[in-house]
């Protein structure tokens, strides 16, 4: 009697968790649906600007010594009239990224730019504090932000400034391009992830008339939008998703523009591809538990409210997954006598609504830009493999963000990586040394034993979703301790 109850909870357990990341799944459905329902939908320029608004150009940094004098060069190369707009680099460097940048300030400033750099030894705030403390100085109608990874074009400010013609738009978001998208898998794998992002979450979200977020870098801001809202907040690691949700809760109006695009490097090895997903992770749990309450109670329609929801809680599924990849092994030593007939009608639908979901979303993005299905089809299962594999790391900062574990603002490490052939052997930045790695390939031997029960008891429409688990586990483990050394 207690064995069968025990089997009970074990496979309600299972079956529950895997019902509910389809929940999560579906909604990556309804994004696809909105995508295309509203495509038509593109923004316009109503008016133009008769003379040109200022503009402060404001490029934050913290240790860049490879990618400032890049994102300085360029932003100085901005087609806008130089009488009209100003560089500040706001620079928290503890390394010689400081003298690197500043001896490319002065060059800029020779030419005539109005350019300057802010350092602060106390790094009080991290990103926000320094975007808040260049304010002070700031003399530009508009804020315009590009992180140290960017690369923005000529025309940036042209393509987006006269959008702000109209007096309730608050913010403008550019699509973020990929500098070294062809560099490695890993960098072909984070490229469609954002790709997604970009093109299907902010697409729909923008044309369908529900909230989306600026995202920390490549938009522009309206200044009196920033202070309306309340100004930079430095109680989360994502200040911009912060921000952006006060903004638009005051009435300010978001434009996301998916044809002007500005560069950016993609990060090349797999610890910095994991701090930012730790860092974005847990800074949208602390978001959520900031202004989830706000939200559902503010006078919006129900629609804005429930993207809301599965926006900022989008990443507890990885909390699930862990739930989920714990329960594989059990669940199907309990249902072993009940053979295949089961997983099919019950487990495979569950499994369906989920994957099925994930790779509709991508491959939308991806042929919507790059116009070829095919290729975008077989990168699904290793983009799958991936998002399984980083779910330690991101299960751990979902928690650290419900329990409010506070942790510094750790940056990606930024390597001016933009062909093949560079070299990462001689890289000042490097990740600190952990134990997750060894986790991750603790579970992939887990996955081991998990496909050898699999395959004893005949499951055998389980064992291609079991791989997933397997190569993910095992990718993300040995790819970190691999770079690392």
């Amino acid at each position: 009697m207690e064995s069968s109850m025990l089997e009970n909870v074990l496979i309600g357990a299972y079956l529950g968790i895997l019902g509910l990341l389809a929940v999560y799944g579906f909604h990556r459905s309804q994004l696809v649906y909105l995508f295309y329902k509203t495509r038509r939908k593109n923004p316009e320029i109503k008016n133009r600007f008769e003379e040109l608004p200022f503009v402060t150009i404001q490029l934050p940094m913290f240790n860049e010594r490879y990618v400032a004098e890049r994102l300085i060069e360029a932003a100085s190369r901005i087609n806008y009239p130089a009488d009209r707009f100003e560089i500040q680099v706001l620079d928290d460097s503890t390394d010689d990224t400081t003298a690197i940048a500043q001896k490319k300030v002065d060059r800029v400033a020779a030419r005539g730019l109005n350019a300057c750099l802010i350092h602060r030894t106390d790094r009080t705030g991290f990103k926000a504090g320094a975007l808040e403390n260049g304010m002070k100085t700031a003399k530009g109608e508009f804020v315009a932000v590009f992180d140290a990874d960017f690369n923005p074009g000529a025309e940036i400010l042209n393509d987006t400034i006269h959008y702000f013609t109209d007096e309730k738009v608050g913010m403008v978001q550019m699509r973020w391009g990929h500098i070294n998208r062809r560099y490695s898998v890993l960098t072909r794998i984070q490229s469609l992830m954002l790709d997604g992002h970009f093109v299907i979450e902010h697409g729909a979200r923008h044309r369908s008339g529900r909230f989306f977020n600026f995202n920390g870098t490549a938009g522009i801001w309206r200044r009196s939008a920033i202070s309306d809202a309340g100004g930079w907040e430095h109680d989360t690691l994502t200040e911009d998703m912060d921000l952006s949700y006060r903004a638009q809760l005051k009435g300010w109006r978001f434009v996301y523009l998916p044809d002007v695009v500005a560069p950016a490097e993609i990060p090349v090895e797999m610890a910095s591809f994991k701090s930012q997903q730790h860092r974005w992770a847990k800074g949208s749990i602390q978001v959520a538990k900031k202004m989830l309450p706000t939200i559902l109670a503010a006078d919006v329609p129900f629609k804005i409210k429930l993207e809301a929801f599965f926006h900022l809680t989008n990443n507890i599924a990885y909390v699930l997954m862990i739930f989920l990849a714990l329960l594989l092994l059990p669940n199907l030593l309990v249902r072993t006598e009940h053979g295949w007939r089961e997983v099919l009608l019950i487990d495979l639908p569950l499994f369906m609504g989920t994957t099925f979901s994930i790779g509709t979303f991508y491959v939308v993005a991806h042929k919507q830009l790059y116009g070829n299905f095919f290729k975008a089809l077989a990168k699904v299962p290793l983009l799958m493999s991936l998002g399984i594999g980083i779910s330690i790391n991101n299960a751990k900062a979902v928690i650290e963000g419900l329990l409010g574990h506070e942790t510094e603002f750790v940056r990606t490490a930024k390597h001016c990586v933009e062909g093949r052939n560079c070299m990462l052997d001689r890289m000042k930045y490097r990740a600190k040394r952990g134990v997750m790695p060894l986790i991750e390939i603790l579970f992939g031997l887990y996955f081991v034993a998990t496909i050898y029960v699999a395959i004893v008891g005949e499951h055998y429409v389980s064992i291609p979703f079991l791989l997933l688990f397997l190569i993910g586990y095992f990718y993300v483990g040995a790819f970190s301790i691999r770079q690392r050394r």
